[in-house]
């Protein structure tokens, strides 16, 4: 019994990791076609950012938290078909209507499907698999995601070059299909694993109800922020942005169910396991979206080779992933992400001492930059998770899930500080040395944080027969 016990149930778990794929796939196939997006649509490539990506994330960061509690409330399984469902629409409204005001509305359809599959999908994985294999299926997860963010660039480097743009969101429905057939055909859940910590004394909780005014609040101060950063002419949203952050914290701080519950920050591993996610999130995505400009502008190379460059990242992700969910069971979070954190950092050091004169010159940083974040996801979101209540779980996953796409707006904000127009090669260089500064510093803070994590644990005899 033990040992079945401590089988990872593979069709469960493919059937959620391939659901929770959709919005890593769709997410780099996209960087590779926005330079081809920005000449057929005659758009420049801040517009585009800022339509396709900046809308995207946004919409992301403000519905993880009510996507967890919906999970919560309906079941997770029930949630998965829902976010499958509105990501479909999202998906087909754009392949229809490839003109950029459609194109943004449809983004944001999908990212609110993709709001509801990430938390549901990592609720699932705390809720319905014993803590003796949580730490592989997690890893496993985390292979699953670097694959489908692997395959993204690849995929849609082919797809533009044979079919045109468009078709990169119309291949979401194959991976929408396969997912939804193994989510109706996986095991029903089993019996609640007794690992997870107490909730907190008082009375029982009200059923989860969406916060309305603290979504619009996020949503008004983090809009504001983002464009007033990017585009000078809009300081004053910056502004604006900045001073909702007030209003926004007070009612979060009142509100009967907030859309980020800041007391989960007292949990010393939850709150950092939550800042390694958002710091390591912050790097890839602003290393995905940098080099493709930054390599255009410097050789003019077209989306196929920055699209093979960058799969040496992604595969070294899957290759790192499910080595760190074993080594964390064996060796504890802590020691991993730490080695995890140090691999990334030394990769963007690299990335920064490389000349660039051809494309390639980045795929040596890039492989130890994938090593290194594979390693580390993987034991901070497990730890992160298993910090937490089991009836918590989906909304701990929706901030969870919040704080990675907080990561990566604000990378992509730093990028539209630093990087401008300019075909200039010196300054070009110059721009790109200082976004990796500001990416190293990120992963600095990422090791700090890593020491917050859980050391190994030494399990009694019965449980690890």
């Amino acid at each position: 019994m033990a040992e079945a016990s401590s089988r990872v149930p593979v069709r469960l778990l493919a059937a959620i990791a391939l659901s929770a794929s959709l919005a890593p796939l769709n997410s780099t196939m996209v960087a590779v076609a926005l330079p081809e997006m920005a000449r057929d649509l005659q758009e420049g490539s801040g517009e585009l950012r800022q339509g396709l990506v900046t809308s995207y994330l946004l919409t992301n960061i403000v519905l993880q938290s009510p996507g967890g509690k919906l999970g919560d409330r309906l079941s997770h399984r029930r949630a998965l078909a829902l976010g499958q469902l509105v990501f479909a629409l999202g998906a087909a409204l754009a392949y229809m209507w490839p003109v950029l005001p459609v194109l943004t509305a449809s983004r944001v359809v999908m990212a609110a499907g993709a709001a509801i599959l990430a938390p549901s999908a990592t609720a699932m994985l705390r809720t319905e698999l014993p803590p003796e294999v949580r730490g592989r299926a997690f890893g496993a997860f985390g292979a699953m995601m670097g694959i489908a963010a692997g395959m993204g660039p690849k995929v849609g480097a082919l797809l533009v070059g044979h079919f045109g743009w468009t078709s990169i969101f119309l291949a979401n429905v194959p991976v929408l299909l396969v997912a939804a057939a193994l989510a109706r055909t996986a095991a029903p859940a089993r019996a609640a694993p007794a690992d997870a910590p107490p909730a907190a004394a008082g009375p029982a909780a009200p059923r989860a109800r969406f916060d309305i005014l603290g979504s619009a609040l996020l949503g008004a101060s983090l809009m504001g922020l983002v464009l007033g950063l990017e585009n000078a002419h809009l300081r004053w949203a910056a502004a604006i942005g900045a001073l909702s952050l007030v209003p926004f914290v007070l009612w979060e701080r009142r509100a009967a169910d907030p859309v980020i519950d800041f007391s989960l920050f007292r949990r010393r591993t939850f709150m950092g396991g939550s800042l390694i996610i958002a710091l390591q999130n912050f790097a890839m995505y602003s290393v995905l979206f940098e080099l493709p400009q930054v390599a255009a502008r410097l050789s003019d190379v077209g989306p196929r080779d920055v699209g093979n460059t960058l799969v040496a990242m992604m595969a070294m992700m899957v290759v790192a992933s499910p080595l760190a969910g074993r080594a964390s069971e064996r060796f504890g979070a802590r020691a991993v992400a730490l080695i995890g954190c140090s691999l990334a950092l030394a990769g963007m050091v690299l990335l920064a001492a490389r000349p660039l004169v051809v494309i390639t010159d980045a795929i040596p940083a890039l492989l130890l930059l994938g090593a290194g974040l594979g390693l580390t996801s993987a034991p901070s979101q497990a730890a992160a998770m298993s910090d937490v209540p089991r009836e918590q779980s989906g909304m701990a996953a929706g901030l969870t899930s919040t704080m990675r796409y907080l990561g990566g707006i604000a990378g992509l904000t730093v990028l539209g500080l630093v990087l401008t127009e300019t075909r200039d090669s010196d300054a070009v260089l110059r721009e790109h040395t200082t976004a990796i500064t500001v990416f190293c510093v990120a992963l600095l803070l990422a090791i700090g944080c890593a020491l917050t994590l859980p050391g190994r644990s030494r399990a009694p005899a019965s449980a690890r027969l």
